[in-house]
């Protein structure tokens, strides 16, 4: 199969992978059910999430053994371990396995955690170096995919248990194990780095994903909203899910169909040229005439000519396939460093913090969003899939950005990128304070855009602060902030829940995350400070890439 198509179909297999590796983000949708079924505290609920984003302490091993393991061992490893660890957990809930600790829940929460370390690294290590050129378009459309996890969980539950909350957490569990550990599997054959050589810039086909993209996205989005899920039933959300996430397969069998009819023009054009110079041998037998066989050969390097240059332009549109193609430059980085260099640099402790201060409590505000929508009266469900929904346009937002402006030779700065995403998500924090859930649900639609931008420009941020020859190992000790924010903020959330809860440990009414709120959005503005010291030691860089 030729190169371009294989290196097509690797993109696709990784939109799908990616559209089911988000599974911590269902967590909010079953962990109230999971805390009722395990008659357990809010902080020991606030332990799981914080076990689950603990695999990521060890999300570095994923990185090392893409370095000498094939990139499908690594792929099916991953998956082998969200099978074990939400699998037990399954297992344990249907009554399966019997006398299962909170330790042993406690250690599966944490493989399966780190199950989504695996997918995520041979994701990026694939669509990085699969396409050079256009890097950050490629990995923040397949990593916007990532964001539409909790919805794609979300329509499948409610067309198989939507009457039965009971049924409906352990469908979560059963199916964050089941589905990555299947698709895996499917996608694992053409999941791979593929040699494409002198790399182009495909016009035509990222337009046509970009449009796929947008179209799930606003698919989503109304899916999510009360208004429009009133006329959009739950199988018919579900089918037309999957049948969006089918659709970038247009572009492979396109680019295979076309192939097949430049190859065989070629063919028809040959035919034609051996028909044309037997004739033309014929003549100059019959005839045997001096001017007559000059005539001849006049014709003939004529044809020569013009069919020289028609196999040229055939050839140039079968290796193109786009309008606009330019060669691969090399990708520019700020240095080529290793781990221990890294962890020696200025640049990534600021980094390190702005992660910590930006994506990471919007991800503590995700893991919340059961005992908020609780708190508030609101259903968890449609918070989560709103939350999915707009982090999804907000992963996309990067790749739209860096398109148009790649265009005109320009290299947006990443760092400033992260500066304008942060102010919005400090103010969504405070706006949370308000009664209304109008303001809820603007504030949580802020936080999913933001956070899902950041988290999309972070793996082109990690690319060219420190390179990319180990970013598999770098970028994970990056995201080992995740955990860190998970206990520590996530653990404040729920001593305060329980200060303002009653006798049972719940809580309802505003104080439950008033303080909570105050707080988060206190430390992002000081994590936006830290984005501006960051985006003044980088702007040299980003400007010496205009062109």
């Amino acid at each position: 199969m030729p190169e371009t198509i294989l290196q097509w179909l690797s993109l696709v297999g990784i939109i799908w992978l990616q559209s089911i590796n988000g599974t911590n983000s269902n967590f909010p949708a079953y962990s109230s059910q999971l805390k009722h079924l395990l008659s357990i505290s809010q902080i020991q609920l606030n332990n799981l999430a914080f076990a689950s984003d603990a695999g990521k302490l060890f999300g570095w091993l994923s990185g090392i053994a893409a370095e000498y393991l094939p990139i499908w061992l690594v792929l099916i490893i991953g998956s082998a371990l969200g099978l074990i660890g939400y699998g037990v957990q399954y297992l344990f809930l249907i009554g399966r396995i019997s006398n299962l600790s909170y330790g042993l829940i406690f250690f599966h929460t944490i493989l399966a955690g780190n199950s989504i370390c695996w997918i995520n690294t041979v994701c990026y290590i694939v669509t990085i170096r699969n396409f050079p050129l256009e890097r950050q378009l490629a990995t923040g459309l397949t990593g916007s995919y990532l964001g539409l996890s909790a919805k794609i969980y979300t329509d499948i539950v409610d067309v198989v248990f939507l009457s039965s909350p009971v049924k409906s957490a352990r469908a979560y569990l059963f199916l964050s194990s089941v589905l990555p550990f299947t698709v895996s599997v499917i996608a694992a054959p053409v999941v791979g780095v593929i040699n494409v050589g002198k790399t182009k810039r495909s016009k035509a086909a990222f337009i046509l994903i970009l449009v796929i993209t947008t179209a799930t996205g606003v698919f989503a989005v109304m899916g999510s909203l009360g208004s429009a899920s009133s006329w959009l039933s739950p199988s018919a959300s579900a089918v037309g899910m999957i049948a969006l996430l089918l659709a970038p397969l247009l572009i492979p069998l396109g680019q295979q169909i076309r192939q097949l009819i430049v190859a065989r023009l070629k063919g028809l054009n040959r035919e034609e040229k051996v028909y044309i110079e037997e004739n033309v041998s014929m003549e100059k037998m019959e005839r045997g005439v001096k001017e007559r066989e000059s005539i001849s050969e006049t014709r003939d390097i004529s044809f020569e000519l013009s069919f020289s240059e028609s196999i040229s332009e055939l050839d140039e549109l079968s290796e193109s396939g786009d309008d606009n193609i330019s060669e691969t430059k090399e990708i520019s980085v700020i240095e080529e460093i290793g781990v221990k260099l890294m962890l020696r640099r200025l640049n990534f402790w600021l980094y390190f913090f702005v992660y910590l201060f930006g994506v990471t409590l919007g991800l503590v505000f995700s893991n919340n969003l059961g005992q908020i929508a609780e708190s508030r009266g609101c259903s968890a469900s449609v918070l989560v899939s709103l939350s999915s929904s707009f982090g999804f346009f907000g992963r996309l937002i990067p790749s739209l950005v860096d398109y148009f402006f790649s265009r005109k030779k320009y290299m947006i700065s990443r760092t400033a990128f992260v500066v304008a995403l942060m102010a919005p998500t400090g103010g969504a924090f405070f706006l949370l304070v308000n009664t209304t859930n109008l303001s809820l649900y603007i504030s949580t639609a802020i936080i999913g855009v933001c956070t899902g931008a950041i988290t999309s420009i972070s793996v082109s941020l990690t690319t060219e602060l420190f390179g990319t020859k180990i970013f598999g190992v770098n970028h994970n000790v990056v995201v080992v902030n995740i955990p860190i924010r998970s206990f520590l903020f996530g653990y404040l959330a729920a001593l305060i829940y329980r200060k303002e809860g009653n006798a049972d440990g719940k809580c309802f009414g505003m104080e439950c995350y008033r303080k909570t709120f105050i707080l988060w959005g206190t430390l992002c503005f000081l994590g936006t400070s830290l984005a501006l010291i960051l985006y003044a030691r980088t702007r040299k860089f980003y400007n010496s890439q205009k062109s």
